[in-house]
């Protein structure tokens, strides 16, 4: 018997984002989580994956918004060292914005409601680091504020965790964080090409 999610109960529309008409909310794509304690499981084919989407959304037009965690001086998330800084090959360019958050959620003490108000697009296209934090927590708070978000699983990595007694390999967390998403949060689509 096929499983029933909450979005098919609620009766929510399951077509992915259109990515022209639509807002591309990059979330952490951080030096931080490309090398030493913060190493993602597979984050260069994700990092690659995102490239390729970035390319795809800016040649067709969508507004793009980049999201960074400050966690402060001296940690992996220190924004004003290179450990903080965006990855090269998918740093934002002139008039894309750069929102700064401190929590998971990335629209709880920032300006990225206006950002996104401001691109006048209800779909967003979500992807980024790490998919059971920042990508889980950013869809959810996209879909309590109205707007639907479409997140890109291939885009997104995360790394392995202990939990119980033992530990969820990287894929595991990964898959269990989006199959949160789609249960009530956002449509998941295995890569762009997911979307039209």
């Amino acid at each position: 018997m096929p499983r029933t999610t909450l979005r098919q109960l609620n009766g929510f529309d399951d077509t992915p984002a259109k990515l022209a008409d639509s807002t591309l909310v990059l979330i952490d794509y951080q030096n931080t989580y490309t090398t030493g304690v913060m190493e993602l499981d597979g984050w260069q084919a994700a990092l690659d994956a995102t490239a390729q989407l970035l390319a795809r959304a800016r040649q067709e037009g969508a507004k793009v918004i980049h999201v960074i965690n400050d966690g402060g001086e001296g940690t992996p998330y220190d924004i004003r060292a290179e450990i903080g800084q965006i990855h090269p090959s998918v740093a934002p360019v002139d008039g894309e914005p750069v929102v700064v958050k401190k929590a998971p959620n990335a629209f709880v003490g920032t300006d990225l409601d206006e950002h996104v108000d401001a691109a006048g697009n209800s779909d967003l296209v979500i992807a980024g680091f790490m998919t059971n934090m920042c990508v889980a927590f950013t869809a959810q708070g996209a879909f309590l504020r109205g707007n639907r978000p479409t997140v890109v699983a291939d885009a997104s990595a995360t790394r392995a965790l202990p939990v119980a007694g033992t530990e969820l390999d990287a894929r595991q967390v990964h898959y269990s964080a989006l199959a949160t998403i789609a249960d009530l949060y956002g449509v998941v689509v295995p890569s762009q090409k997911g979307i039209s």
